[in-house]
């Protein structure tokens, strides 16, 4: 891997990073496609939309259909035919998540399968050789993610078993030998100290790229701005940043400005299926009845495939009817406003105007429909 800044504006930067698979402009969205698939949508899709990295997730493919069958299938690029980058999480989130059917101890997390209940076994070895088979771009190492509403001493300890683990992680990366550019992951909740320390601690891994954890788990936006503003200074400056599981537009933008390189989240694809459309003058409901006969696309500068095509008047019959097109027209627009975003974002930082670009977007936010 390669990663090359080429501009900046303030703490935002405008870079370019050489994988395996092609070269991908940051600031970067990732779609999302947590079983080797972005719902709903097919890889031309995603390549005529401007994608350029997608998302796979360790824990949704050791269970099904299992690292093993898509590493004989030849790996996820090959599996899924997609000819982008990829980046695989750990499954660490997930472990969050299934607070309910797991237990954490220092070897590792044990839980339950969603999928049939039964038992499974990710510690910091498995995770990596996992992502291994599956033969990503970027490999995430294995982490403990605590809610942000856990108390300090938590995070404390949380923390500190995510860096033996990273440690873990590099060693199994480095005997394995395999593809992939392995990123450690910094934690530490809103604590800004904790933040500092935890920097520090997974920069002397010396690991090709590096996130921040534990941000939108359960804190307001504006903290998590806060955090994200003071923790993403603290990674390495000439090594790429990748913000985990973050979100909105508003957060997106903010983030950038903050010196973030790599985003991904479910949000786009999630509110498309229930019809929430992201417009350049806040949020559609495309399900609500005064727009049954209206002639306008979703969103009048947007050029994407279903603003080309489509009415709000036929989007919103699709939805009611519960129509399958619906997902996939309105999945293309939420991923294609988010990589409009970017898009626009970098050439702004390019031009020293980054700022303005930023609070334009977030004025158009606030006026509505």
């Amino acid at each position: 891997m390669k990663y090359t800044i080429t501009h900046t504006d303030g703490a935002a930067r405008r870079g370019r990073l050489e994988l395996a698979h092609g070269f991908v402009d940051t600031p970067q969205f990732m779609p999302v496609g947590t079983v080797a698939s972005v719902k709903a949508l097919a890889p031309d899709d995603l390549t005529a939309m401007g994608a350029q990295i997608i998302l796979g997730n360790t824990y949704h493919l050791m269970l099904r259909p299992g690292a093993g069958l898509i590493a004989e299938m030849g790996g996820l690029h090959k599996f899924m035919a997609w000819a982008g980058s990829v980046l695989t999480d750990s499954g660490g989130f997930q472990v969050y998540s299934l607070a309910e059917q797991r237990k954490i101890t220092e070897e590792g997390a044990v839980f339950r399968s969603h999928i049939d209940g039964s038992r499974h076994a990710l510690t910091p070895e498995r995770a990596v050789q996992i992502q291994t088979q599956l033969g990503p771009d970027i490999l995430m190492a294995f982490d403990e993610c605590p809610p942000s509403q856990s108390d300090r001493a938590y995070h404390e300890k949380s923390l500190e078993r995510t860096t033996r683990w990273a440690l873990r992680c590099k060693e199994e990366w480095l005997r394995l030998a395999g593809p992939g550019n392995l990123f450690g992951i910094v934690q530490g909740g809103l604590f800004k100290d904790l933040r500092e320390r935890h920097a520090q601690e997974i920069a002397a891994l010396d690991l090709p790229g590096t996130a921040l954890g534990g941000f939108s788990v359960g804190e307001e936006p504006p903290a998590m701005w806060e955090g994200v503003q003071h923790a993403a200074p603290l990674l390495p400056a000439h090594k790429p940043r990748y913000l985990m599981g973050v979100g909105t537009p508003e957060d997106l933008l903010r983030c950038a400005l903050a010196g973030i390189d790599l985003f991904d989240c479910v949000l786009p694809t999630r509110v498309a299926r229930n019809g929430l459309l992201f417009t350049r003058r806040g949020r559609l409901q495309i399900k609500a009845a005064r727009y049954a006969k209206d002639p306008r696309p979703a969103d009048d500068k947007c050029t994407c495939y279903t603003c080309r095509t489509f009415t709000r008047a036929y989007l919103r019959h699709l939805f009611a009817a519960q129509e399958l097109l619906a997902f996939r027209l309105n999945s293309i627009h939420n991923l294609t406003f988010y990589l409009d975003l970017m898009r626009g974002l970098r050439a702004a930082i390019e031009r020293g105007e980054a700022n303005a670009y930023v609070a334009s977007l977030l004025a158009g936010f606030a006026d509505g429909e």
